[in-house]
């Protein structure tokens, strides 16, 4: 404990009037001089002894405890900070650090770890709130020890809310370098069948130029050529609906720290903007206006139903003012057009020379590259005029016997319907009965709903790039009418087509995986009663081999714990899944290098310094207790503040200027100012 003495005043007015008095006081007194008055001198040393009185100066003697300053020390804890020797550098130094400044009594050390889950370096915030309850005035510095890269470092102008000084201890090989590839812009949404435009950038420390491959959804990749240091603009065509995964990798570098930011990914959602549906009926019938009904239903739908009711070779007796059809357009729509469709249906079509064989062969191509085709059989399909027997057979997955069945069936669903996307969730149970089947043969793709004696009814197939449907009768209606109890027929019909669309969620072979809360997730649909054995790659390159776990019917699951940000890949069959852990760019990754120059600005304006640690961390610099200079740090040292701060315990004053005295002295001086003026 500790004596003091000082001087204190204590206005009988308060501050703010106090001082309010006293302007009114020394402007009177300065009009009084500017007037010539003659007493100046006597009415301004009253004017002061008032002044003082009001004041009420005392002595006052305390007995105050010294309180230490308070020095912070905040030890990199992320996840740049495990590349090389870097943590144990950090480390070592920090120890040393600690026994060094725990010699000092008169200073009071708090120390902080960040936590290696943050995506980014965020030391700032952790030094305010390990300072939030420390009074400005006994801080006396704080040490960061880090490999530089900090992602919260407050603007070096404003100087009020920086605690200071700072100083950086640096971690780390200054001369390694590091690739790296980001995407700095992307959109959140694009048109199915569009490009979304992203804007990538890679980084090298040899500069040049970057080989970066490109995919989309796991596909084959697409590689370009950027130049280092530079935004690139990248081209995404959205080939789906809902998420569209973009994965970028760069070929590893001479200098590479990780591999784990070679690569980076983005989801982009795709919509899509409308349904292009052609609609072909070969006759009137029943169906063809429960087809037409659902698909009108469908505000996404954009339909083009025609039905050819004669072939052009059929002679016509009426006049033409008597006829309200229109020539069918042919030519632009199996020539000019036809790409733009997304869907074509075919319902109980027979050949009848309108569209010719060049146009079911260019159909055949539209499928391959991309398209999607749906036959509703009729009685016309097991004839001489087939579809089956045009081009277009290339590109069916069942072939007709020519035999037509007739008298009641119930369609049921067979194993790989029971398994497959588009049918699993139906119930065969409830289903009505049909009355017309055109037997078929299948050839080619996955029959997923049977008829009479086990043959197929509807199947399905992909053709190349395109998709192709089946349903091997034309009573379909039956259903939707409610006949014998009805069925899904809205509800399957929307499945197919929406699995012709190639939606991610109807595929029947589909890995897919999400990585969050420290677990990956992974499910894997497939026709097989058995799941291919899983690998998961972690962002570093390592292989996890969890097991399956078997949900029903052609489904299966599996998780694995998982502890880094980053993009993690599975593989199983074939298929292959992508997964973010964490932002698209982490933070973490976005620089790896051990740099002095991000803290610099800062340091400097708090009179810090920014020195740089060998690999032992052993060369610590030497810490000094300094005053208010405004430099705290040179080439080989470091300065803490002595803030001399202190609480008062006990006090006593004494008025130096009591009531009566002032008074009297005031009395004296007045009286001495009116002789003056009176002479």
């Amino acid at each position: 404990m500790n004596e003091a003495v000082r001087l204190g005043f204590e206005p009988f007015l308060g501050w703010p009037l106090f001082w309010g008095l006293a302007g009114l006081t020394a402007a009177a007194w300065a009009a009084y001089l500017a007037l010539r008055g003659r007493a100046w001198l006597t009415r301004a040393l009253g004017l002061l002894l008032l002044s003082a009185a009001l004041l009420n100066p005392s002595i006052v003697h305390e007995e105050r405890e010294p309180l230490p300053s308070v020095a912070a020390v905040i030890l990199d804890r992320s996840e740049s900070m495990q590349f090389g020797d870097r943590q144990a550098t950090a480390d070592a130094a920090y120890a040393a650090l600690i026994a060094q400044l725990s010699q000092d009594k008169t200073l009071e050390v708090r120390t902080l770890e960040t936590n290696p889950g943050d995506d980014g370096s965020y030391l700032n915030g952790a030094l305010e709130g390990l300072m939030s309850d420390v009074p400005r005035d006994r801080i006396a510095g704080a040490i960061f020890i880090t490999d530089g890269q900090i992602h919260d470092l407050p603007d070096p102008e404003r100087t009020e809310a920086l605690i200071g000084p700072l100083h950086g201890l640096i971690a780390g090989d200054e001369d390694q370098g590091d690739r790296s590839v980001r995407i700095v812009n992307a959109p959140n949404f694009g048109i199915v069948g569009e490009s979304a435009n992203l804007i990538v950038r890679a980084e090298d420390p040899r500069g040049g130029d970057v080989d970066l491959e490109v995919s989309l959804n796991g596909g084959v990749p697409v590689r370009i050529r950027v130049k280092a240091g530079q935004d690139t603009p990248l081209p995404v065509e959205i080939e789906r609906r809902g998420e569209n995964m973009v994965v970028i990798e760069a070929a590893p570098g001479l200098q590479e720290l990780t591999l784990a930011n070679n690569r980076t990914a983005m989801t982009i959602a795709g919509v899509r903007d409308r349904l292009r549906v052609l609609l072909v009926t070969g006759k009137p019938n029943q169906a063809g206006r429960v087809w037409r009904d659902l698909l009108k239903s469908d505000p996404s739908v954009d339909l083009v139903h025609f039905t050819i009711l004669r072939p052009p070779f059929k002679t016509a007796f009426e006049r033409p003012e008597e006829l309200a059809l229109i020539a069918f357009p042919t030519e632009e729509l199996f020539e000019e057009k036809l790409t733009e469709f997304d869907l074509i249906i075919f319902d109980q079509y027979e050949r009848q020379g309108v569209i010719t064989q060049a146009y079911l062969e260019n159909m055949a191509r539209y499928v391959a590259d991309g398209g999607a085709l749906l036959i509703v059989a009729g009685e016309q399909f097991a004839g001489p005029a087939s579809l089956a027997r045009s081009p277009l057979a290339s590109v069916l997955p069942a072939s007709p016997t020519g035999v037509i069945r007739t008298g009641s069936f119930k369609p049921e669903l067979t194993g790989p319907g029971r398994r497959h996307a588009v049918t699993a969730p139906l119930d065969d149970s409830k289903w009505g009965e049909w009355m017309r089947y055109v037997e078929a043969d299948a050839v080619a793709g996955d029959v997923l709903i049977s008829g009479p004696y086990g043959r197929p009814l509807l199947i399905v197939d992909r053709v190349e790039e395109g998709r192709v449907g089946m349903l091997m009768s034309d009573q379909n209606w039956l259903w939707a009418s409610g006949h014998d109890g009805g069925g899904p027929f809205a509800e399957l019909i929307r499945r197919m087509v929406h699995w012709m669309m190639k939606e991610p969620e109807l595929e029947e072979r589909r890995l897919s995986m999400q990585a969050e809360g420290g677990t990956a997730s992974v499910e894997l649909r497939t026709l097989l009663d058995t799941a291919p054995p899983l690998e998961i790659e972690t962002p570093d390159g390592d292989t996890i081999r969890p097991a399956w776990v078997n949900k029903g019917p052609g489904s299966f699951s599996a998780e694995a714990p998982i502890d880094q940000l980053g993009i993690y890949r599975a593989r199983a069959g074939g298929l292959e899944a992508i997964a973010l852990n964490g932002p698209a760019n982490p933070k973490e990754y976005a620089d790896l290098t051990s740099s002095t120059k991000v803290m610099e600005p800062v340091s400097k304006a708090t009179g810090g310094g920014v020195l740089r640690l060998n690999k032992a961390g052993t060369n610590l610099p030497e810490i000094r207790r300094i005053g208010n200079q405004r430099t705290a740090a040179g080439s080989n040292w470091i300065g803490l503040r002595e803030r001399d701060a202190y609480a008062v315990r006990s006090s006593t004053s004494q008025p130096l200027l009591p009531g009566i005295l002032a008074a009297a002295a005031l009395i004296l001086m007045l009286l001495l100012a009116w002789r003056r003026e009176g002479r």
